[in-house]
């Protein structure tokens, strides 16, 4: 009976440290609390709701040792000042996207999303395997962050149009909502971009600020509304074939952590990230269809003259960045190197299996 008795206490031991693995029993009362700022508004979906996700996961792994308060663009700082907020210390942690800074760090649009680059299989493949985080760590540690993966759209359509665009003469003189590379690279074949942040843009299109915008994909752009300021929806990917959402911690306040909670907003990250892309996919495709079916949103692809310029634009951009920006030729460099490694494989596999599928089931 004693026997038994010890096999049940340890059982349900093990169970516990199963449950929790990442919790230290010596240190369990301890109680640390973050402020986390974001650049959505508050609930937004997936976006903002992904960001409390990321911190629920954090104190449900810490096992309550860790607490993340969560506040939506506009409560604590503005949108697009997370970045700096976050390497001052005004808030622990952030939830962003990185192409945001290029004002700050050029070299940052490369952890978000490259014109005509990796979809989003083979951008986390670099991130988590081929040396991507590696050099995001070192490059944000020069301004006092830590980054994570904490998210991706997957890809996100070209963007909404007043217009319809017949060929390449149409996008001359257009003004159009559209971040990073790819807003410079709009800017190569006469378009004019501006970045804002998304709680702006249905404004911008109502009152003829913009005549089109980027956003997201059907689920968040549906939400913002923005089918009712534009008849044209673009589903051409090109712009972002994957979006990284970021997640930044102050490097002081990083540095402070045991290596417990460390590992746990590590794994946090990791399984926000995924959980995010899972629902995009779900969502978006739900929201398509309602764009579609219930509000009669006409979709379009550019013409190939527009493709071709874009694709055109897209390199000399990447190209004068990466010849005046060491630390974008660096990270570069790394990235366009592992696009070559998966490449191959990503046309023999997800992408032959894609046009097999179309082929047959036509």
């Amino acid at each position: 009976m004693q026997r038994r008795h010890f096999l049940k206490t340890a059982g349900v031991t093990a169970a516990g440290v199963a449950a929790a693995p990442f919790v230290s029993t010596a240190q369990a009362q301890e109680t640390i609390t973050w402020n986390m700022v974001t650049s959505w508004p508050t609930n937004f979906p997936a976006l903002g709701t992904g960001a409390n996700d990321f911190a629920r996961r954090i104190e449900q792994l810490s096992n309550g040792r860790m607490r993340v308060r969560v506040h939506g663009a506009g409560e604590l700082v503005p949108a697009m000042e997370v970045f700096d907020a976050v390497a001052a210390g005004t808030a622990e942690m952030g939830h962003s996207a990185a192409y945001y800074w290029r004002g700050k760090v050029a070299a940052s649009q490369f952890f978000t999303a490259v014109p005509f680059g990796m979809n989003t299989t083979e951008k986390n493949a670099w991130l988590y395997h081929g040396g991507g985080q590696e050099l995001w760590d070192e490059i944000y540690a020069k301004h006092n962050l830590k980054p994570f993966a904490v998210g991706n759209t997957g890809a996100q359509m070209a963007g909404w149009f007043k217009k319809e665009i017949h060929s390449l003469a149409d996008m001359q003189g257009i003004r159009l909502r559209l971040p990073g590379l790819a807003g410079e690279a709009m800017n190569g074949i006469g378009v004019t971009t501006v970045n804002m942040p998304g709680g702006e843009i249905f404004t911008s299109m109502q009152t003829g600020v913009l005549d089109a915008a980027d956003w997201v994909g059907p689920y968040n752009d549906m939400a913002f509304g923005l089918y009712q300021v534009a008849d044209y929806y673009y589903t051409s990917v090109w712009n972002e074939p994957t979006a990284v959402l970021e997640g930044t911690v102050n490097l002081d306040a990083w540095n402070a952590l045991p290596d417990d909670l460390k590992d746990v907003v590590r794994e946090a990250a990791k399984a926000s990230n995924l959980g995010m892309i899972s629902e995009f996919a779900y969502r978006n495709a739900q929201a398509l269809e309602t764009l579609v079916d219930e509000h009669g949103v006409q979709l379009r692809t550019f013409p190939d003259d527009v493709m071709e310029a874009l694709f055109d634009s897209s390199q000399k951009v990447i190209q004068a960045q990466v010849e005046r920006d060491p630390d974008s030729a660096k990270v570069y460099e790394s990235y366009l190197a592992f696009q070559k490694l998966v490449r191959p494989f990503s046309d023999i596999g997800e992408y032959s299996y894609l046009k097999g599928r179309d082929h047959v089931g036509a």
